[in-house]
């Protein structure tokens, strides 16, 4: 029978049984051996793309445990490419979706001007659902989020404990919802610090309201150096191989702490993305010695967005700076993460701390977490910098 949807004073559509329909992938990817590429139809009206491992189409009951891997900005399921193998190996069915508005997944709106609301968390976690009932389960074993994927992953758990048994999240805290009681007043003092940015000396922006802008998708897919070079130093700038990351816990939600932030947070005023990175463009040597992203991975990820744009995955952070969205999530206010729960980042990585207590606040709201690990010699891309290391504790997590 089908899985409810979830209630929220906005329209999400009905999840309805369906069956997989696998679809040829329109360009061929450099997937590891034993990883497979198809789209599937999803009943939130999504044809999306995923990359699975562990158990071949078609194979009859019983089914291999599931595992969902759910990627970030600007990421892919490609992101996943080495973790697909390993848990595969480990005897699991593994699928990493391109999710809403991302890669070869089709169906949602990508106008600035579109339908930005239906990237909103709750039916983001429908579309998981779906997923879910697509590929012919009623349960998954663990879901795994990095990056944005992590409040997804989060938010699936939290309202389907049921669904998702077990949750990782990794590089981006899960602090849980607001208080309904002081929400609108919560959100109207975030907006207000962050306006208040552009009165430090430098001004700055904060990154997330900036993607809220009509003008960003524009700046990243015209970036002045290209797209390529944009993304090498993005990639490189929140990873741990630029060696100023260093990152510290923040007292408060204060225009002159969040200053703090590099670049690629709290971007300098009037920049944008592709100007604040650019001075932080590694070197040849460093590209040369950058194995986790030599440039043939690179190319899947440049490809992917110069063929669809980066609005898609946007519309996440304007619905993430939304008064109205972030009142309507407080109704949630007082839930928890039951089910056993793992946290994992890179020691270079500011997510931990870009939202000053959020670290701290998912300690209280996983009433089950087994472990938080932090990895020496990883920064943001924490499963593709060190992705043997995430490999084994992910494996460990979900035989526990």
């Amino acid at each position: 029978m089908p899985l409810p949807t979830l209630m929220l004073p906005v329209r999400i559509q009905n999840i309805a049984m369906t069956t997989p329909n696998p679809i040829a992938h329109p360009l061929p990817l450099p997937l590891p051996a034993g990883v497979q590429s198809r789209q599937l139809p999803l009943a939130t009206g999504l044809s999306m793309h995923v990359l699975e491992a562990g158990q071949p189409t078609g194979t009859a009951k019983p089914l291999a445990p599931l595992v969902l891997l759910l990627h970030g900005f600007p990421e892919l399921a490609y992101s996943w490419r080495h973790q697909l193998v390993a848990l595969a190996q480990a005897g699991f069915h593994v699928v990493a979706p391109d999710q809403r508005g991302y890669g070869f997944t089709t169906g949602s709106d990508d106008r600035y001007e579109g339908n930005w609301r239906a990237s909103n968390m709750p039916q983001l976690v429908d579309d998981v659902l779906a997923l879910v009932q697509a590929l012919g389960y009623d349960h998954v074993h663990a879901v795994v989020g990095h990056d944005f994927g992590s409040p997804v992953a989060g938010w699936c758990a939290l309202l389907r404990p049921d669904v998702f048994r077990r949750v990782v999240m990794m590089s981006a805290p899960f602090p849980g919802p607001s208080d309904p009681a002081t929400a609108p007043e919560t959100h109207a003092m975030l907006t207000r610090e962050v306006q208040a940015l552009q009165q430090c000396t430098p001004a700055r922006q904060h990154y997330q309201w900036y993607y809220a802008q009509p003008h960003a998708n524009t700046d990243m897919l015209q970036a002045p150096q290209g797209l390529h070079a944009f993304l090498r130093a993005y990639y490189h700038v929140k990873s741990a191989d630029w060696a100023p990351n260093q990152p510290v816990p923040l007292p408060a939600w204060e225009a002159d702490v969040l200053a703090r932030l590099p670049h690629y947070y709290v971007m300098p005023f009037p920049d944008t993305m592709p100007q604040a990175v650019a001075p932080f463009m590694p070197t040849p040597a460093e590209i040369d010695a950058c194995t986790w992203l030599p440039d043939d991975a690179l190319a899947v990820y440049v490809a992917a967005y110069k063929r669809r744009g980066f609005q898609g995955g946007l519309q996440w952070y304007r619905c993430a700076t939304d008064a109205d969205t972030y009142v309507a999530l407080s109704q949630f206010h007082g839930k928890r993460i039951t089910v056993p729960s793992a946290f994992i980042a890179g020691a270079a990585d500011w997510g931990v701390y870009q939202s000053p207590g959020a670290f701290d606040r998912m300690k209280s709201i996983c009433t089950d977490l087994k472990a938080c690990h932090i990895l020496p010699g990883a920064g943001h891309w924490v499963q593709q910098e060190k992705p043997q290391q995430v490999s084994e504790l992910l494996v460990q997590f979900l035989d526990t």
